[in-house]
């Protein structure tokens, strides 16, 4: 089971502490911290959209652009065969490696 929860594209985690005896969570795909904590499942939904909200309305009246959880871009690092491989595959299907590399994801994932 993945614990998480959603709202205006932003994901969280959800937690329990039996120590505390709450729900608990943060905002995943961004550098700042974004958590939230409720005492039942409702409540910590509550939280984690109130959560959001209010950074989005910070954001707003400072006049910066809040963080995007996933823009759609990111570093991969591999070995250095695996980089030529993957690039002379690519090279031989007429693709970028870019490509190769979404369809790949697209294979193993859906």
């Amino acid at each position: 089971m993945i614990n998480r929860i959603q709202y205006k594209n932003y994901i969280g985690t959800v937690e329990w502490t039996d120590e505390d005896g709450v729900f608990h969570g943060k905002v995943l795909g961004i550098r700042g911290l974004i958590s939230y904590q409720g005492k039942d499942i409702n409540s910590l939904k509550k939280d984690f959209c109130d959560s959001i909200d209010d950074y989005l309305s910070y954001c707003e009246a400072k006049g910066i652009k809040p963080q995007e959880p996933f823009k759609g871009s990111f570093n991969v690092r591999v070995d250095p065969e695996l980089h030529r491989k993957a690039a002379e595959k690519a090279k031989e299907s007429g693709i970028s490696l870019n490509k190769l590399v979404i369809n790949a994801l697209i294979e193993y994932l859906l």
